[in-house]
């Protein structure tokens, strides 16, 4: 299977995108076909072996007059927006005179010119599509401005022949309105774009790169190769992803992942392309390059949102696809109404029946959909917040429970010493966390960096211990200056004889009950200190929680950990419902027990071990590490580690939803009850033009409101 994504220019409304796409799906070996009228793309899933890609670029091209874009440009969309405004100013020039004719007598002759000049000349290509679909026996928008412009200018031709009221300047103004809108729409639908854009404007151009022999040369960074080393000086964009290899710095991310405060990276740690570096000179050897880096995951994902269309849409493409034909019939009738049954005469009976045709709007309904996803994708992207389908905007507003994985997501994943209590008078707490660090400082135990780091944080300098190894299931012991120290739990004291004070078996039982992992430092079989260790929850976790629950969404958490253990964090958090003692395996299952309770689930985890449970959440949620975003896993990856980004994602979501209905309610109503205004003579058609024209850019510029949503 191959996978084509191409730009369509030449579609004036949503009933041209609905047509491509049923001419594509209808060729044998296309499997999928999406074609957007919002961002002008078709993305094609289709068999090699069967179709050719010149094939679908022609059953496109074949459809009207579309011309299929291999590369497009950034500054299309500009040039588009600049094109509009110059055929409006155009158009506007001409018929400006026709509208003063309404209120001061004007020769007809020098109406008729004018008129000319804006219907035929910068007119024509309404007039071109419409002949176009006539000749495939099809219609669009193009067809109802052609055919109610023709209408007014050919039924003016007839009145100068026998003197009656001439329509010419209703002909030219529907024109220069619908210009006018066209104009407004393509410059909304490019500030709807313009999260892409901002994206690939992050990127470097260039990349300092350090030869064999320690020579710097500038080169473009498509001509990077993995492997190679790049020299970036304080101050610098990273041109592509890799890892630090020489020196130390401080990283400005927020452009990937939201995060303003910056990264402090030494050697070792990896760094993204598009990022800043800080006040550090680095050696970065690279890793990634193309589209494997994470600004070009992130554009994929983007683009991948911006493409799928929401299931609400298809009601409206179902409706955009048969609209013009029904509109075409409504005209028809209103004027054998207005002629044959109310005998009002060919003059009123025409110009109502033009009213209708120009009225008409499937644009609105095309862009309904796709401009508020472009809008909210593109600011989720802003923010570290990848929505991958437009699928998952529908379900966030539907979550009634959230399902937090603990380990790695509520809590940061990695053990942390939190507590040192002293029980021997004669030592202090450095000298107890000395011996304890000293033991561990080579060890394979899985609480050894606890340890390791604490020493490094409270600058207490660690000694070479000997004949270290693991005790099974009790701790851990080894030899230090001439002492045997040993770490662990009641069994091993058990086994060593050590007397247990009252003391300290209080606060052995105080540190578990905290959900806390307590363990004895023993030195020649005397306790010296308890020692609580803990996977630390994270500074917002408690807060996300919260601000969920005030959403009116059930927070429940799973965990491998003991009750004991699990109620403990929960407690501190504010979670109310606990899966405690569960394997990963069985993750998966727990979100099925929510679901057939009747719970629209949301799953939060981290992406790599918690892939089953992701895929079956009705809204998989995954927390990236900000250095690999292609998670198959998840509709939505974040970013960043931060708990709160959870609840952006799905107020977004939610946000980006309500504005997708709005949209659409105000598509429909508009249609349903100007169409209707039309027909019964209300709408004149000039009136009618430019509330067709207008009703487009109000459906954009809703979507547009959505860059303004505060993210928590």
């Amino acid at each position: 299977m191959k996978k084509i994504e191409r730009t369509i220019s030449g579609m004036h409304c949503a009933s041209c995108a609905v047509k491509i796409q049923k001419l594509l799906l209808k060729k044998e070996g296309v499997e999928s076909a999406t074609v957007n009228y919002a961002n002008e793309k078709a993305y094609v899933m289709f068999d090699g072996s069967s179709v050719s890609e010149d094939e679908l670029v022609g059953i496109i091209e074949g459809a009207g007059d579309y011309s299929v874009i291999k590369n497009e440009q950034v500054e299309q969309k500009d040039t588009a927006t600049r094109t509009a405004l110059i055929r409006f100013v155009m158009s506007a020039f001409f018929s400006a005179p026709l509208f003063i004719s309404m209120f001061v007598s004007m020769s007809e002759l020098f109406m008729l010119v004018l008129t000319f000049v804006v219907v035929y000349v910068i007119g024509w290509q309404f007039h071109k599509g419409m002949l176009l679909q006539l000749k495939r026996f099809s219609a669009n928008m193009d067809t109802l401005i052609s055919l109610g412009t023709l209408a007014a200018f050919f039924y003016s031709l007839y009145a100068m022949q026998i003197g009656g009221h001439v329509y010419f300047e209703t002909a030219a103004i529907i024109i220069t309105l619908i210009l006018l809108g066209k104009y407004f729409e393509a410059k909304s639908k490019g500030r709807a774009s313009q999260a892409i854009k901002r994206l690939l404007a992050l990127g470097a151009k260039k990349a300092r790169v350090i030869s064999d022999d320690g020579k710097e040369t500038m080169i473009d960074i498509d001509a990077v190769t993995v492997g190679q080393r790049m020299l970036i000086k304080p101050g610098e964009k990273i041109p592509l992803d890799g890892k630090i290899v020489e020196g130390a710095t401080s990283v400005d991310e927020s452009m990937l992942t939201g995060e303003s405060i910056p990264v402090e990276k030494i050697v070792y740690d990896t760094v993204s392309g598009a990022t800043i570096n800080g006040n550090g000179v680095i050696t970065v050897e690279v890793t990634r390059v193309g589209k494997d880096t994470v600004l070009s995951q992130i554009i994929a994902l983007v683009e991948s949102a911006q493409a799928s269309k929401a299931p609400m849409q298809k009601l409206a493409d179902k409706v955009a696809g048969v609209f013009v034909p029904i509109v075409i019939v409504i005209a028809i009738i209103t004027f054998v109404i207005w002629f044959y049954l109310l005998g009002s005469g060919f003059e009123i009976a025409l110009i109502n029946a033009v009213a209708v045709l120009v009225i008409a709007c499937p644009c609105a309904l095309g862009l309904a959909t796709p401009t508020a996803i472009m809008v909210g994708s593109g600011k989720g992207a802003e923010n570290g917040i990848l929505i991958k389908d437009s699928e998952s905007l529908e379900i966030a507003h539907k979550v009634s429970a959230v399902l937090f994985d603990k380990t790695g997501t509520l809590t940061k994943g990695e053990p942390e010493i939190t507590d040192v209590h002293v029980l021997d008078a004669t030592f202090t707490e450095e000298q107890v966390m000395q011996l304890a660090g000293s033991v561990e400082k080579n060890s394979e135990h899985s609480l050894a960096k606890a340890f390791v780091n604490y020493a490094q944080t409270k600058g207490i300098v660690l000694t070479s211990a000997t004949n270290v190894k693991a005790i099974q299931g009790k701790g851990i012991e080894g030899n230090v200056g001439g002492s045997h120290v040993y770490l662990g739990n009641s069994a091993l004291i058990t086994g060593l004889g050590a007397l247990v004070t009252d003391e300290a078996k209080a606060i052995l039982t105080q540190f578990a009950q905290q959900g806390k992992t307590p363990m004895y430092v023993v030195q020649d079989k005397t306790i010296r200190a308890v020692v609580a260790v803990a996977d630390v929850i994270k500074e917002n976790s408690a807060k996300a929680v919260a601000a969920l629950t005030k959403r009116g969404i059930t927070v429940h958490m799973i965990t491998g950990d003991n009750t004991l253990t699990a109620h403990a964090i929960a407690e501190q958090l504010g979670i109310d419902h606990v899966f405690a003692q569960v394997l990963p395996g069985q993750k998966a299952a727990k979100v099925k027990e929510l679901q057939d309770a009747g719970e629209v689930v949301a799953f939060i985890g981290d992406g790599i071990n918690d892939a089953p449970a992701l895929a079956q959440a009705d809204l998989g949620i995954a927390m990236g590490s900000g250095t690999d975003v292609a998670m198959e896993s998840g509709s939505i990856v974040l970013m960043q580690g931060d708990t709160m980004k959870v609840v952006g994602a799905i107020g977004l979501s939610q946000k980006t939803f309500s504005t997708i209905k709005l949209n659409l309610f105000w598509a429909f109503f508009y249609n349903v009850a100007a169409i209707p205004l039309a027909a019964i003579g209300i709408l004149s058609p000039m009136v009618a033009a430019a509330a067709m024209s207008f009703s487009s850019v109000s459906v954009v510029v809703n979507s547009l409101r959505i860059r303004k949503y505060r993210i928590e």
